[in-house]
């Protein structure tokens, strides 16, 4: 496990935290495979009852790396590891809660459609930029998003790719909590704590019951794979990266 991702269990909670403060959290190909390695093997351990996903003081997380993004562009697909962290979001039979502190881009902010208590600081930041990029949204994020913030909200953030601020992303439905932002880890992991306090078994089957069935996200993670696969090959895609590339020289 690459470590850059850390993982550590107290009690009953698993930390996942997204380790490379220096890149802003942006999320290499090991990163995706070490976060599903961590989703994935909790249904495992029978003391485990919530996950929490977790950032950097400064940064939850830039969403894909640059470098990972340019290589899957090249070759037109999107990673397997990237799919397989999705398909362990979507699959996980355990709460998720997420704390956020400063910007969540890309990813960083479409994982948080899977959580079922998102706490965030007054300062962060949500945004998409995928179809600026001449790309497509992804973590089921096409579905999910419409049922939770409404077609209006979603289209602006996902398709236009305007922002949220954490008040915002609270009013749509993103976020449950706004802290001061030195409060968000405590408060992210007293809400786990609480989760985690409660009766399993009746977690586990009203969590199911509200999420429905986890194949219908899977299908639509799949479908959006597909088109985010069509998408990197295509000029509006390579025009967006190479104009990217060249503001970042």
């Amino acid at each position: 496990m690459t470590d850059l991702v850390l993982v550590s269990d107290d009690g009953p909670v698993r930390t996942i935290r997204m380790n490379r403060p220096d890149k802003k959290n942006a999320l290499t190909l090991p990163m995706y495979e070490a976060m599903a390695d961590a989703i994935e093997s909790a249904h495992r351990e029978a003391n485990l009852r919530c996950l929490l996903i977790a950032g950097a003081p400064t940064v939850f997380c830039a969403g894909n790396d640059i470098g990972d993004f340019l290589m899957m562009a090249g070759g037109g697909a999107l990673g397997e590891p990237i799919v397989r962290f999705l398909h362990a979001l979507a699959r996980c039979d355990r709460p998720l809660v997420a704390a956020v502190q400063g910007n969540a881009v890309g990813v960083g902010t479409t994982m948080l459609m899977h959580c079922d208590h998102v706490v965030a600081g007054s300062t962060a930041r949500f945004a998409t930029p995928f179809v600026g990029l001449g790309l497509v949204p992804e973590a089921a994020s096409s579905l999910i998003a419409p049922r939770l913030m409404g077609h209006a909200r979603a289209f602006a953030l996902l398709v236009m790719g305007r922002p949220l601020n954490a008040e915002e992303a609270k009013a749509a439905g993103l976020v449950n909590t706004v802290v001061a932002p030195e409060a968000v880890e405590d408060e992210a992991m007293k809400a786990a704590r609480d989760i985690a306090a409660l009766p399993p078994e009746a977690v586990r089957a009203s969590r199911r019951l509200m999420r429905g069935s986890p194949d219908e996200i899977v299908a639509r993670i799949d479908e959006e794979a597909e088109a985010f696969k069509a998408r990197l090959k295509s000029a509006e895609a390579r025009a967006a990266f190479e104009a990217f590339m060249a503001r970042k020289k």
